[in-house]
């Protein structure tokens, strides 16, 4: 099996009878328990590479209901198996789809990332994080499911939204969604989600990218030459206005970004020298700490 061969489908086990069918239908397996530290059942995601069918080019996941229909509607297809069977967290799915816009790069690797401190080598390594706690709200181990696409890639353009009302014009347009919502356990109605697409032209990627919690930020942000995401990503919550902000001119071409919701993982990054925005998501409300982190 040729690493450079697309994946052409994706499956989950919950069970060991599950695991026997897989492994018999000539699924290869990922073996790191999902449900890692959790107590739960032993879910194990599972892959094909099969000549001559058409190449998987994004996956995301879903965490509550609301998220489903937008997946559905733009042609996503789901494994319905839950992520965090057999505990009490969020039910996660698994959704993944045979993209055919300009910024869909087929999958070609996939590996699963259980403690922070392996998250930056992988970052350095061309690997794209997928935003989705697998043991969301369940406890045990922060795992994260990692992409390498078919060629090197790079992130074009950031966009956001505070509901679910546009989700499937969102991926239609190519996005993919960091399945994180910037307003975590910080109340409020609204999820508020970050998007990017992807490009495999270095010289139309985002080169900078940066966070204002106060309006002197947004001021001095603006004098510096960023382009604001003109929504708060602090919508709904009470505390303070937040933005993104990014730039296109510059050395850099950011390849990956992360939502980083782990203490240990604020850390390990800043100590691989990745970029690390010290400005917390969520200023101003009790909702999660969270920073970002680019390369």
């Amino acid at each position: 099996m040729a690493s450079g061969q697309p994946i052409t489908k994706l499956d989950v086990s919950t069970s060991q009878e599950e695991e026997q069918i897989l492994g018999a239908q000539g699924y290869h397996l990922i073996n790191v328990n999902l449900n890692e530290g959790a107590r739960g059942n032993q879910v194990l995601l599972w892959f094909k590479k099969e000549s001559g069918k058409t190449p998987v080019t994004r996956i995301e996941f879903s965490f509550t209901d609301k998220m489903k229909p937008g997946l559905a509607d733009a042609g996503y297809e789901v494994v319905n198996r839950d992520l965090n069977a057999g505990v009490c967290g969020d039910h996660i799915f698994l959704w993944y789809l045979y993209g055919s816009t300009k910024y869909d790069i087929p999958i070609v690797d996939l590996t699963v990332s259980k403690d922070a401190n392996e998250e930056p080598a992988l970052l350095k390594d061309d690997w794209e994080r997928l935003g989705c706690d697998l043991n969301r709200n369940a406890g045990g181990n922060i795992i994260y499911l990692w992409v390498k696409r078919e060629k090197t890639s790079y992130i074009h353009e950031i966009a956001a939204t505070v509901d679910f009302s546009s989700d499937k014009h969102m991926f239609e347009l190519g996005f993919t969604r960091v399945c994180e919502n910037t307003t975590r356990n910080a109340g409020g109605q609204n999820y508020v989600f970050l998007w990017y697409r992807r490009t495999t032209d270095k010289s139309k990627a985002l080169t900078d990218l940066n966070i204002s919690t106060s309006l002197q930020e947004e001021s001095k942000l603006q004098k510096e030459g960023y382009k604001k995401i003109s929504v708060d990503l602090n919508k709904g919550t009470g505390g303070n206005v937040v933005y993104l902000w990014h730039k296109k001119e510059g050395d850099q071409s950011i390849q990956a970004m992360a939502l980083l919701i782990n203490h240990y993982a604020w850390i390990e990054y800043k100590k691989a020298g990745i970029n690390f925005i010290e400005k917390n998501l969520n200023e101003g409300n009790k909702g999660w700490k969270m920073y970002m982190a680019y390369m």
